[in-house]
């Protein structure tokens, strides 16, 4: 059997690199093929890889300024060649899912979010005061077209495998198609308790994207004046910089080891954002520390609040029993208003309450979403796919 990954690009280990890791691992004799690699930015996992790269990776320092060339970009991934490869594990959350298939294929794709920059979170992107006028004129005549083409292309696609419910609700929306919801792998053996009591410091660790919302973790912590460390880097820099006072501190990117010491030591991880699922709170609950969250998105299938609302579970408050995976306690707080003041509350409400939060709960948490049971899940169900297509064409075909 030939098997061909499919990953948008290769510029760092985050999240989805994470998942391709394992995927790496469980087809150690793949080829990987994407748009562009910058050479030494992943693991020497993936860099061991036989990786064939579109022709965008022939344009000289286009790892500085590639993310302009979303238009083209399902142009570039489309001239990608598979024909004689048997299994094609895309790994998505741009263009990867739309490789053109060779016939006899079996295609499944695990995707992170359907394409957010045309879809739901375009005005997050390429709204007023979030890119330049150009680049907003140019996306405004294109986006209709590359919804088209994002639409089209999900036919391709034999399974889909999201990384949440929340984003399986929303591969429903957009290409009416059912999704098998796996979560992502944690490393949680990257982690530990630390020895002491919490820090007192809170902690951010993310891309600084603005649907990220670290600008609310910023101003509320200027309110509070509470200690915030901010682990990340990217385009909303410059502005989160202009807000913040004097008890925010920007550390930039830091290696794995020294953001696991960061979060071994803070007092509770702010998380803002509405994520697809978002790692960073398994991780903070893999070093016994809580969460502070937006009750919206991925948050919701991975921190048991010790505030469930109604608007969590379909209406109905969230009982630990309730969340995936179970457990026997909370691992964090909620706030349920997007706004400076609905965090401010929520803090609040964390540090009367502070006492609650058990650092094993909180460990036993993250370990039911661990590295092992995602690789053992992804496994089995490729697996199993495989057979019934393999069923389905015949011996004389495979």
């Amino acid at each position: 059997m030939q098997v061909g990954l499919v990953h948008d690009w290769l510029t760092g280990m985050r999240g989805g690199e994470r998942c391709l890791e394992v995927f790496c691992e469980l087809f150690p004799a793949a080829t990987l093929f994407t748009l562009l690699h910058v050479a030494g930015s992943v693991s020497a996992r993936i860099e061991g890889m036989p990786i064939r790269c579109s022709g965008l990776n022939r344009f000289p320092g286009v790892a500085r300024w590639y993310r302009f060339l979303l238009p083209v970009f399902p142009l570039f991934i489309e001239r990608h060649d598979l024909r004689g490869y048997d299994l094609i594990l895309s790994s998505s959350h741009c263009v990867a899912k739309g490789v053109r298939v060779p016939e006899g294929a079996l295609h499944i794709a695990y995707i992170y979010t359907p394409m957010r920059y045309v879809w739901d979170l375009y005005p997050e992107y390429f709204g007023p005061g979030r890119a330049a006028p150009l680049t907003r004129a140019v996306m405004a005549l294109l986006r209709r077209r590359m919804q088209r083409w994002d639409l089209r292309t999900a036919a391709r696609v034999d399974h889909f495998v999201a990384i949440s419910r929340h984003v399986a609700d929303r591969v429903r929306r957009h290409y009416g198609r059912d999704a098998t919801v796996i979560y992502p792998p944690v490393d949680t053996e990257r982690f530990r308790v630390g020895d002491g009591g919490p820090g007192e410091f809170y902690l951010v660790v993310s891309a600084f994207a603005p649907y990220k919302r670290i600008d609310l973790a910023v101003q509320a912590c200027n309110v509070l004046r509470r200690p915030l460390k901010i682990v990340g880097g990217g385009q909303d820099e410059r502005r989160l910089r202009a807000l913040a006072g004097k008890t925010v501190e920007f550390l930039g990117w830091r290696s794995d080891e020294e953001v696991a010491d960061l979060f071994r030591r803070s007092r509770a991880l702010l998380f803002p954002g509405v994520e697809d699922f978002g790692i960073t709170p398994l991780e903070s609950m893999a070093s016994g520390r809580p969460v502070i969250a937006y009750a919206r998105g991925g948050a919701l299938e991975t921190v048991i609040p010790s505030n469930p609302s109604a608007r969590e579970m379909g209406g109905a408050p969230m009982s630990p029993d309730r969340a995936p995976g179970g457990s026997h306690g909370p691992t964090g707080v909620f706030f349920h208003d997007q706004t400076v003041e609905g965090l401010i509350r929520a803090i609040e409400l964390f540090e009367a309450s502070e006492h609650q939060f058990e650092p094993k709960v909180l460990r036993d948490r993250a370990l039911t979403f661990d590295r092992r049971v995602f690789t053992e899940k992804i496994a089995r169900f490729v697996r199993e796919r495989w057979a019934e297509h393999r069923g389905r064409l015949g011996p004389s075909s495979c």
